[in-house]
């Protein structure tokens, strides 16, 4: 009979458990439980289309890392944030005069550097170095939002003229000046963008700042010699915040996140993203009244007194505790299902066995002493697929729950309630996945703690489970997108770095460059170069350390 209901299950559910097209809009069930505790955990219940939570999470996660926002360009967030005292910062420049202008500053050397020029007459550039002397209140857009391709600078044009103005990409000047006018009123210092490595926006070069040197550094003359070398060593200082922590010179306040993936606070955008993936969402569709309603949730987060800052909560450690439990696991339970050979019995059965000690290790803190499969009567095999599997419905619902227990009684600002919602729907649907591959593999036998490992197994029952289970863990994977799972593979060798086409390397331009002020006697050399052939989604590769950085 547990044969008989395992195979049964194995293959009507396959249908029953798959997640929708994203072509079909399904409506968010109506919490109603009709006195029943766990009518709102059902296991075929997928998210709706148009949920955004899993980016919210993803993207949060994401902040201040070089990888995940150079492979998904376009940012999503704008977060308050501040700059420690005792930062230094730096400048290249063509002469030694400190800019009375706001002006761009780096936070590792070798990206400043390359915006060095050579004096008149002479060899050589001007660097100057920068320290914090006080806390500095920064903006972060996050992406990769100092690169001047299709819909990295959205979001700033969003806040500092109202309207996206894409033909406006290379007029920096005019950005800065408009973004710091703008900011005044809230006391900030600068903006933290990205793109090959961080940068600071800086509105006063003699404000919260001391020089510690000004430097005439040598430098080769000509940009042939050095363009090489200082792209690559731009890009390597880049990568050391390539994974969480990332950027740790910023600290960053989530509490206080506007996020364009908010569909409360922007409802423009559901409709033009829909049926669109991650790698081409972008903000030129937001309507005015989207945009003012950004702009005053800016205005409230930060005027924001410290007496109503936020709950206390640190959202970022929750959401690093999620990642930390799941990512390794489901990538190596995923390694399990994708290395067996279906047609090898010896091999189906080792990995089905081996994928469910992996299922059952993500769920057993929700596995209560009470917890036992339902007797296999001819009411249990009548039921739906998934109906079967009812009687683990209070391990996922106490997978989903635990780690936002009482945080809806403490979340006091809007952002907060996003990233709790973020949480929420993310571990949800984590939970309602394995908790479904988990509870298959009891009722096809395969768990000698509840009834299974008793008889020899079932090599077709098992083989339509396999294929259920690699159905249903890659949707899962392939939804929450985590940039924990996009790396080299193999690993890179030690005279390699793994590598995304970063801006400027390998992009389009996105139209001609406006007249920008450069050193006398100097033209501008834009980069002229072919577009890589994944500039537009880009996939991890090794590349070479040394010349002639062979990849790049």
């Amino acid at each position: 009979m547990l044969r008989w209901v395992a195979m049964w299950c194995a293959v009507a559910s396959l249908r029953a458990f798959q997640r929708p097209s994203h072509a079909a809009q399904v409506p968010l069930a109506a919490p109603n439980d009709h006195g029943d505790p766990l009518a709102n955990w059902r296991l075929d219940e997928p998210p709706n289309v148009n949920s955004t939570d899993h980016l919210v999470f993803e993207t949060v996660n994401s902040l201040l890392q070089h990888w995940p926002n150079t492979r998904m360009r376009t940012g999503h967030n704008i977060v308050p944030g501040m700059v420690p005292s005792g930062t230094l910062l730096y400048h290249g420049t063509w002469n030694q005069e400190i800019p009375a202008v706001p002006g761009w500053t780096a936070l590792d050397p070798e990206h400043s550097i390359h915006f060095c020029r050579y004096t008149e007459g002479g060899d050589g550039c001007w660097h100057l170095t920068l320290i914090t002397t006080q806390p500095l209140k920064v903006l972060y857009f996050d992406g990769s939002s100092a690169a001047k391709t299709f819909g990295t600078m959205d979001a700033q044009d969003l806040v500092a003229w109202g309207e996206i103005r894409p033909e406006w990409a290379f007029d920096e000047l005019q950005r800065i000046k408009d973004l710091c006018t703008w900011g005044k009123e809230y006391g900030i210092d600068g903006f933290v963008r990205m793109e090959m490595a961080f940068e600071i926006m800086l509105c006063s070069f003699t404000s919260g700042v001391s020089v510690v040197s000004f430097l005439n550094i040598a430098e080769p003359r000509h940009d042939t010699i050095c363009r090489p070398q200082c792209m690559f060593e731009i890009m390597n200082a880049g990568s050391w915040h390539n994974r969480y922590p990332g950027e740790t010179r910023i600290r960053l306040d989530v509490s206080s996140l506007v996020s364009f993936y908010d569909t409360d606070l922007v409802p423009s955008l559901v409709s033009a993203r829909f049926g669109q993936e991650r790698w081409d969402h972008r903000l030129q569709n937001i309507s005015k009244e989207d945009t003012t309603r950004v702009t005053a949730r800016l205005r409230e987060t930060l005027t924001r007194t410290v007496h109503h800052a936020s709950s206390g909560i640190d959202w970022m450690a929750l959401i690093r505790v999620i990642v930390d439990r799941y990512s390794e696991r489901l990538e190596f339970t995923q390694y399990l299902i994708n290395s067996t050979d279906n047609a090898d019995p010896k091999s189906l059965i080792d990995h089905a066995n081996k994928t469910q000690t992996q299922l059952r290790t993500m769920l057993r803190p929700y596995m209560l002493s009470s917890l036992a499969l339902p007797s296999l009567s001819k009411s249990i095999v009548e039921e739906t697929g998934t109906a079967a599997l009812n009687w683990a419905r209070p391990v996922f619902k106490l997978c989903a729950t635990t780690h936002i227990h009482g945080l809806q009684d403490s979340v006091i600002t809007d952002s907060e309630s996003l990233l709790l919602n973020a949480v929420r729907e993310t571990t949800r649907e984590i939970c309602r996945v394995v908790t479904s591959m988990w509870s298959s593999g009891v009722l096809a036998g395969l768990d000698e703690h509840l009834g299974g490992g008793d008889s020899e197994l079932d090599i077709e029952i098992t083989r339509a489970l396999m294929t259920k289970w690699k159905q249903d863990l890659d949707g899962l994977m392939q939804w929450l997108d985590w940039n924990a799972w996009v790396k080299c593979r193999p690993a890179c060798g030690p005279e390699e770095m793994c590598y995304l086409t970063t801006w400027p390397v390998g992009f389009p331009r996105p139209g001609p460059p406006p007249n920008l002020p450069v050193p006398p006697g100097r033209q501008p050399q834009p980069p002229k170069m072919e577009p890589a052939d994944d500039w537009e989604r880009p996939q991890p590769r090794c590349v070479g350390r040394i010349e002639p950085y062979s990849g790049m």
